[in-house]
């Protein structure tokens, strides 16, 4: 579209004129037809009618006045081409080329037409047509053509500058023409990236107060946005050129800035508002960022525009600006709680937030405070399904666990978690979780960083009243990990105190609680724990073992053996092998510990006692089952050592253990029931010496019992009969047993197994006796004395004890009395073991008795037992030894008067016979007796006188 080309037919004005009006007759009922979509050529033809009126001008002024007439002509057909113009929409590339092409014709055809010296009215109405023929040329990108038809408006810029209006209204119009004129160049200039022009010709439309005062609010508003595109523009190309968008920017809001805001129809205010956000960001680009703050600032003052969304985008824009300057932390809080109050409460909005807060990673009061602000806010946002409180929360802890200052985060975090506690907002289950496994990671990384006080501080947080709330079972695991902590840092009361916050029903918290209890050597606690351990719903064996292992370790036996024992309970005993071998390592542990308690003089001996009896006691169940189950192979070792050391134990009682009979004689039985076990189970028949011990064992358990009846007896001088029927019960039991095991080796008639056994079972006949006696069963008193009559099988000290107990049982019969005393006698002919002065005063006993009978049959037996008293003074007459082996003197002074007497006896009753006998076994014994022979013959005389005399009878 070149306006210099050369036109045919345009040699002088008058062809140039004719030309024109030719194509104008063929372009005008074209663009009259069909404006939207000209015929082909008119556009061509348009531009030609722009030449030849160029030309035309040229030639005019050349001519002077003399084309007047064809100078009217031109400027009506150019008035009315513009007119026709106004219809065409520009708003496609087309269209706006149409319109420039109309326009630019219609221009230079008013051009052409225009006088030397027009009017003002004239010269306004050719600027402006001026003006916007050169901006439309520019939007169709002609720009060259609309700066040359602008540049031909200078001159009619001058003339108006040089008119002096004698009106306002004219200067008005004047100051509008001019400076739309001026618009129009910059933007043409701007367009055609002439910017020094461009920058010229805002800086003439914004400096000029005097003419801007006389401009309307809508020509204001128009310059300044063009102006402010401008500016805006050379933000595009990532900020380069800031600094000149600043100073574009800056006129076209000094083109509004003394405008009123009030003029609600201009929409002042809002294109200020508009105007001040993209200086804002220029000077934020430009980095003036003080400049940028201060626009900032002016726009957040700004009433009634709080909620929009470009508003909080210069909120953003405000917070980016502090940070590049780096204001106070303070002055950050302030922007991000703006931010947040007017946040809409979405998705991607609390995920730009969060995003934001991590830029802040190292200012740790920072993010706690505005963490705190978010959630206070979230948890007001109760008519939202998504509160996003969890979020926000997650967030606080993960930058509260990177503090350097370790009190601040953890109080930050109890303060948050009181705030969620005190309000009814609801987390899910996944966001608790989160929660908790973030607080423990954290509580995790100071433990492995031995930094155990820090780690339980973590692990309490968990035990927060909100967690509670919303996650009961959890605060029990965070006390537990917190008590863990202080455990490893040797703080053992401050791990006493947080483990008693939990629930004591459960084994875990109970384990620890032992663990406390240890290490501070409180036993009765420790082992109060092992048995709540026990007894806990959550019980599992594997914390007993880890007690054993720790407890072993130290001194505290009474813990270990608590320990050991729950161990022992907690087996499921059944058929299996491997369990039985286990229970029986237990216990043979168990009985060590108490054994070695035992030796602590301040032991409470009596308890350890029962426990150790019933431990034996469960090992010999054990036993007596693996034996049915044919199993004792497996723990043949185990009962060997269990035999021998509950005989050690017993045998170790009877010097040491006062007041425990039972549980002696109940180790006793014990030992021989293993021992026995031991014995039946195995190939090879019993050893010598373990023989000794069964039959000592058996033994030593009735004895045991006898004991303990007798010392309750004395004690409170009362029978019990049942215990004493009972003890005959097990008295008889072990004869039996005792004959078994003679009878098994083959001991039961020499040896030393033999006469050993013998000898423990007249002991037991002795206290069988005696429980007879005192439950007065004469009758089988009698069976005993049958029993022990069989020669050979009964030593004299059996009836020597029988005639005690007997002697002094003041309801014996005398029947009874009288079969002892004899078997005594018996036995006394048979062996000599008997003692002179016992067997002397058990043969005054017995004679004592049958002569009291006065019977011929007693007498004779008591004759008997004379003739046997005389040959055995007779056989010890020379004897010096002990006291023992000579037959007392009072004695034999007792047979001389009994045996004179009873002959006296019999010569009065005229048993002559029975009498000779008794005198002559009286002159016997004066023979060993002080004065015999003087004795011997007052006796004689006397039998002799007394025998004439009855015998003449």
């Amino acid at each position: 579209m070149s306006s210099g080309r050369k036109i045919r037919g345009a040699g002088n004005a008058q062809e140039a004129f004719e030309s024109i009006m030719e194509l104008l007759s063929r372009i005008k009922p074209k663009l009259q037809g069909s404006l939207k979509s000209p015929h082909e050529g008119v556009t061509e033809d348009l531009l030609s009618v722009s030449s030849l009126a160029e030309r035309f001008l040229e030639l005019r002024l050349k001519a002077g006045k003399a084309l007047a007439n064809l100078t009217d002509t031109l400027d009506q057909e150019g008035v009315n081409l513009w007119n026709l113009s106004s219809v065409v929409k520009g708003e496609s590339d087309e269209g706006r080329v149409q319109l420039s092409t109309i326009r630019y014709a219609a221009f230079r055809l008013v051009e052409a037409g225009l006088e030397r010296k027009p009017p003002l009215e004239t010269l306004l109405n050719v600027l402006q047509m001026a003006s916007k023929t050169g901006i439309s040329l520019s939007e169709a990108r002609k720009n060259v053509v609309a700066g040359s038809v602008l540049t031909s408006a200078a001159k009619y810029e001058e003339m108006l500058r040089n008119i002096e209006p004698s009106e306002v209204s004219q200067q008005k119009l004047i100051a509008s023409a001019t400076v739309m004129y001026f618009c129009s160049r910059m933007e043409v200039a701007w367009n055609e990236e002439n910017r020094t022009l461009a920058e010229f010709m805002s800086k003439k439309i914004a400096e000029d107060s005097e003419r801007l005062s006389l401009l309307t609010i809508q020509l204001r508003k128009y310059l300044a946005l063009k102006v402010h595109d401008i500016g805006r523009s050379l933000l595009g190309d990532a900020g380069k050129q800031a600094l000149d968008a600043v100073e574009w920017l800056q006129r076209s809001f000094a083109l509004l800035d003394k405008l009123p805001d009030d003029d609600s129809a201009a929409a002042i205010p809002e294109l200020k508002v508009s105007m001040l956000r993209t200086l804002a960001r220029a000077y934020f680009l430009s980095d003036s960022y003080d400049r940028a703050e201060a626009v900032l600032d002016e726009l957040m003052q700004l009433p009634g525009n709080d909620a929009k969304p470009e508003f909080q985008e210069l909120r953003w824009l405000r917070l980016t600006v502090l940070k590049r300057r780096k204001a106070p932390e303070v002055a950050i809080i302030d922007a991000l709680k703006a931010i947040i109050d007017y946040t809409t409460w979405s998705e991607a909005n609390i995920t730009e937030i969060l995003q934001e807060l991590r830029a802040f990673s190292h200012h740790r009061i920072l993010l706690a405070e505005v963490h705190k602000y978010c959630i206070h806010h979230a948890v007001q946002q109760k008519e939202n399904e998504e509160h996003y409180a969890d979020r926000f929360t997650l967030s606080m802890i993960f930058h509260c666990s990177k503090d350097e200052n370790h009190s601040r985060g953890i109080q930050t975090l109890n303060d948050v978690f009181t705030l969620l506690s005190e309000t009814d907002v609801d987390f899910g289950r996944a966001a608790i979780t989160a929660c908790l496994s973030l607080l423990w990671q954290t509580g995790g990384r100071y433990y492995k960083a031995k930094k155990r006080a820090q780690a339980a501080d973590w692990f309490l947080v968990g035990s927060h009243q909100f967690f509670k709330k919303n996650s009961p079972s959890t605060a029990a695991k965070c006390f537990r990990k917190a008590a863990l902590c202080y455990l490893e840092q040797k703080e053992y009361s401050k791990a006493s105190t947080i483990i008693r916050r939990c629930s004591l029903n459960e084994a875990r918290t109970q384990y620890i609680i032992f663990l406390t209890a240890f290490h501070q050597g409180l036993e009765e606690e420790a082992i109060c724990a092992i048995k709540a351990i026990q007894a806990a719903p959550d019980f599992d064996r594997t914390m007993l073992l880890l007690a054993t292992q720790i407890s072993h370790r130290s001194e505290l036996k009474r813990i270990l053996l608590a320990v050991l024992e729950g161990l022992l309970k907690s087996l499921k005993l059944g058929s299996s092998g491997e369990i039985v071998v286990e229970a029986m390592a237990l216990l043979r542990c168990i009985i060590r510990v108490i054994l070695g308690l035992l030796v602590d003089p301040l032991a409470n001996r009596s308890a350890l006692i029962d426990t150790l009896v019933s431990h034996f006691r469960t090992a010999k169940i054990l036993v007596l089952s693996a034996l049915e189950q044919k199993a004792v192979s497996l723990i043949h070792k185990d009962i060997s050592w269990l035999w021998r050391t509950a005989y050690n134990c017993a045998v170790q009682g009877c010097s040491e253990w006062e007041g425990c009979g039972e549980q002696i004689s109940e180790l006793f039985d014990t030992s021989r029931i293993l021992l026995e076990t031991c014995w039946n189970s195995s190939p090879v028949d019993i050893d010598n010496e373990s023989c000794v011990y069964l039959l000592n064992a058996i033994f030593s358990a009735v004895a045991g019992r006898v004991f303990s009846t007798r010392e309750m007896i004395n004690t409170t001088g009362k029978l019990d009969v049942p215990e004493l029927r009972k003890i005959l019960e097990r008295i008889r039991e072990a004869k039996s047993a005792i004959l078994g095991v003679l009878s098994r080796k083959n001991a039961s008639s020499g040896g030393s197994n033999g006469d050993r056994g013998e000898q423990l079972l007249q002991t037991l006949r002795i206290f069988e006796m005696e429980a007879l006696i005192q439950v007065k069963e004469w009758d089988k008193v009698s069976g005993i004395l049958q029993e022990v009559l069989k020669p050979g099988s009964t030593p004299v000290g059996t009836y020597e004890a029988f005639a005690d107990l007997l002697w002094v049982a003041p309801d014996c019969p005398v029947q009874v009395l009288h079969e002892c005393l004899e078997a005594i006698l018996n036995a006394s002919l048979e062996c000599k073991s008997l003692s002179l002065e016992r067997f002397s005063r058990w043969l005054r006993a017995i004679c004592t008795i049958v002569l009291a009978r006065n019977s011929p049959q007693d007498r004779t037996k008591a004759f008997g037992y004379f003739e046997q008293a005389v040959g055995t003074i007779q056989e010890y007459a020379d004897y010096s030894g002990s006291a023992e082996q000579t037959y007392p003197m009072d004695e034999r002074q007792w047979l001389l008067a009994t045996s004179y007497n009873t002959a006296t006896e019999c010569l009065h009753a005229s048993l002559i016979d029975e009498a000779k006998r008794w005198f002559e076994i009286a002159i016997s014994i004066c023979r060993f007796v002080p004065g015999g022979r003087e004795r011997s013959e007052k006796i004689s005389d006397t039998y002799r006188h007394l025998l004439s005399r009855y015998g003449k009878a």
